[in-house]
């Protein structure tokens, strides 16, 4: 595996890569992996020749009293199961290789960059799709894989790619769990145990919302008011937020006749965590 740390040298790697006729897969990460990237890393690897990934804690993503000085770091870890899982390409660049000195540009999704984590977390989704648009410049991939767990970031992407007609495919993979059903995350790595306990409710009350939608149910107001009615039953958990929406807008959905995301974030402790499930009628 080539660790490579300039945008140069990771740009003539791709292009050499694609000039030996090869189908190149791209993983973006923030690093801190776990089973739910390599899970992406797979598929790459089952779609592609060359599989390229990138760790870079993006520090436009994170807002001035959230958790960028504390996001968990493990490189060395991270490097040996990129090349245990036979990754070609890992690009670990700098700050200041991502930004150079006197960057001011950014990329914004308009209107679906506010709904969400958006509402919660502002300039969040303008940091994803700035560095997200930027990596794919670099990697120029033919395919760019993403985890279902962050569906308001796949919608966002999705919809910067079509409208900059951005030449990538964006392969979508299903949420990893732990055998609790918990959604495997590096930030679950914050919690203590009475925390990682208590952080079941956002899966409990997923599971909730899936019941009572096979049992028919077809009102968003009401499946929203039986997963509401699970968080009440863990009272050290704040909800931030439970909506059901369509998951290529985020626009908020009254009745679920098509596809529908059931998107919820919550605070457990100081840590906010994230989940969702998809309901097909």
């Amino acid at each position: 595996m080539k660790v490579l740390q300039t945008v140069q040298d990771t740009r003539s790697a791709s292009r050499e890569a694609r000039r030996r006729g090869k189908r190149i897969g791209f993983v973006p990460t923030m690093g801190a992996l776990h089973e739910g990237h390599l899970s992406l890393v797979r598929a790459a690897k089952a779609q592609c020749d060359t599989v390229a990934v990138s760790i870079f804690v993006n520090p436009t993503q994170f807002g001035p009293n959230e958790d960028f000085s504390k996001y968990p770091r493990s490189f060395d870890r991270d490097r040996q199961l990129l090349d245990e899982a036979g990754v070609d390409l890992l690009f670990a660049p700098s700050t200041e290789e991502m930004y150079p000195s006197g960057a001011v540009t950014y990329v914004t999704v308009e209107e679906l960059s506010n709904k969400l984590c958006g509402k919660s977390r502002p300039g969040h989704f303008r940091g994803v799709t700035t560095v997200v648009s930027a990596l794919f410049h670099i990697v120029e991939p033919d395919a760019a894989f993403f985890g279902q767990k962050d569906a308001a970031q796949v919608a966002i992407i999705r919809r910067m790619v079509r409208d900059l007609n951005i030449p990538v495919e964006i392969v979508v993979c299903p949420i990893v769990r732990e055998p609790d059903g918990l959604a495997m995350s590096s930030r679950n790595a914050y919690l203590n145990p009475q925390q990682r306990r208590s952080a079941l409710v956002l899966s409990r009350a997923l599971r909730q919302i899936e019941s009572a939608f096979n049992k028919r149910e077809r009102s968003a107001s009401k499946l929203i008011e039986v997963g509401t009615q699970v968080f009440a039953e863990e009272p050290s958990v704040r909800l931030d937020y439970l909506e059901i929406v369509d998951p290529e807008n985020l626009d908020a959905v009254e009745q679920i006749n098509s596809p529908a995301l059931v998107a919820v974030a919550a605070i457990v402790g100081t840590t906010r965590l994230i989940d969702n499930v998809v309901l097909r009628p």
